[in-house]
């Protein structure tokens, strides 16, 4: 009897022929073991519309009812096939490592850590979400947690777990759904013994939620739920309509469908094996998945019209940078520095939002880097010094001002005197610094306050 043929799918595949479905589609693939391979090269004449065999899924066509996300700068004669590559046994076996590790979620208070995992939270809220009757075209796995899976070490790390689910969000009543469905998840995995009959979705939010957003615009309609972790690896829970920009700089711009490999979880007693795993798609909303990869492996920068993303990816690009990272277009690069200044003080003009908001990208991009701390702030000292145009001049020294003294906080947190040769010294230390007997005392975290009465930014002519 045969069990897999076109059009079949986890609906309509009989549980008898689960194994020899899988069986037959693991010798399929054994024949086609490319890095790259494009869906439409692998299997000539796929339909998007239709799964062919129980391992392949990619997005389901446009309809008038729902327009998937999209880049801004996408252009009519970006083709499908240039965007998309299916992942390697290696590629497979690391997303398989990220799925399944443990992450804690840290409780407020005294509420329990909660263990957990991302197939399970996923498969979780996939299912309460379809029971609610939200349908979920597919989930991703975006960010830093996909580049690990491509390029292991990228010099990125594995730190934000980012999930994509592709939900229709036309109303209220579904971002309020979609809320509640994720907090009521997380009952799942309260430990034993706890009385979950008295825990109110809002005391979830309270105890373990870091982030809650939505946005509803005409043309970004998306939220976001960020579970809470100590050690900076959030789990961000992303539910997506539409979104006008999905991505800052081309190395972060990959997405994993992850439900091939959900389905396997599903469906078959074996475990994930180098003989024996589905076929798992990768995209780059960048626009070509090889280029972006080749960014991602030799540590390059690239991005798209800079202006369009909050914050101008400011804080990001640094990042890069203190990271090795380098640019590919040295001439390019310094006019993409003044459109990213610009827009991050468009986004925050008031020197109390830019401190709140460098304060939090340092706790969570930086948990574990202490050390690393110094040299970011100060490259982005270098990079708003060198590129801001659109600032009054007592405006621009008020921020170059404020990532000094975050710089000087850093070194008082760490118990280092900075070397006078390396560093602005902005009050002459006393004669007995130098001595070897004198010890260092700690600067206690004051809040850095400014009063400005007034706006100050000019807009760019």
């Amino acid at each position: 009897m045969l069990c897999v043929g076109s059009g079949m799918t986890k609906g309509n595949l009989e549980p008898a022929c689960q194994e020899e479905a899988i069986l037959l589609w693991t010798r399929r693939e054994q024949a086609n073991t490319s890095c790259c391979r494009r869906p439409r090269e692998t299997f000539p004449g796929l339909r998007l519309d239709v799964v062919p065999f129980p391992w392949v899924f990619l997005p389901e066509p446009v309809s008038p009812a729902r327009t998937p996300p999209k880049m801004a700068e996408e252009s009519p004669s970006t083709s499908d096939c240039v965007s998309f590559s299916v992942l390697t046994w290696d590629q497979v076996s690391r997303l398989h490592e990220v799925l399944t590790e443990v992450v804690p979620i840290h409780g407020r208070g005294n509420f329990p850590t909660l263990e957990i995992t991302l197939k399970d939270i996923v498969q979780t809220v996939r299912g309460r979400l379809e029971e609610a009757g939200i349908k979920v075209q597919d989930v991703r796995l975006n960010g830093s947690a996909a580049g690990h899976v491509l390029v292991k070490d990228n010099g990125l790390g594995c730190k934000d777990l980012d999930l994509i689910f592709h939900v229709a969000l036309p109303t209220e009543a579904e971002f309020q759904l979609v809320r509640d469905v994720v907090l009521c998840s997380l009952l799942n995995f309260l430990p034993e013994g706890v009385n979950k009959l008295r825990i109110s979705p809002v005391t979830l939010k309270e105890a373990y939620v870091q982030k809650l957003v939505k946005v509803r615009t005409d043309t970004d309609r998306w939220s976001l739920i960020s579970l809470s972790n100590k050690n900076g690896r959030n789990v961000e829970l992303k539910f997506v309509d539409s979104i006008r920009r999905q991505f800052e700089f081309s190395v972060d711009s990959f997405q994993i469908i992850l439900d091939s490999l959900l389905f396997f979880y599903d469906c078959s007693s074996h475990p994930v094996s180098e003989h024996l795993h589905p076929t798992v798609i990768g995209e780059s909303v960048y626009g070509d998945f090889e280029e972006a990869l080749d960014h991602l492996q030799n540590r390059l920068i690239a991005t798209k019209n800079p202006e369009e993303i909050r914050g101008g990816g400011l804080l990001k690009y640094s990042n890069l940078l203190v990271r090795d990272f380098r640019p590919t277009d040295q001439d390019e690069i310094k006019t993409l520095e003044r459109y990213m200044c610009s827009r991050f003080f468009i986004d925050f003009p008031d020197i109390l939002e830019q401190q709140r908001k460098l304060e939090t990208y340092l706790q969570n991009h930086f948990a574990e880097e202490e050390r690393s701390k110094y040299d970011y702030l100060m490259t982005l000292r270098r990079v708003v010094n060198e590129s801001t145009v659109c600032l009054m001049g007592h405006e621009r020294r008020q921020t170059l001002n404020l990532i000094s003294l975050l710089a000087l906080r850093v070194l008082a947190e760490q118990n280092i005197i900075p070397n006078a040769t390396t560093v602005t010294c902005y009050y002459q230390p006393a004669p007995y610094v130098s001595d070897g007997n004198f010890n260092n005392y700690y600067v206690a975290h004051s809040p850095v306050t400014y009063s400005q009465p007034y706006p100050t930014w000019l807009p760019c002519n």
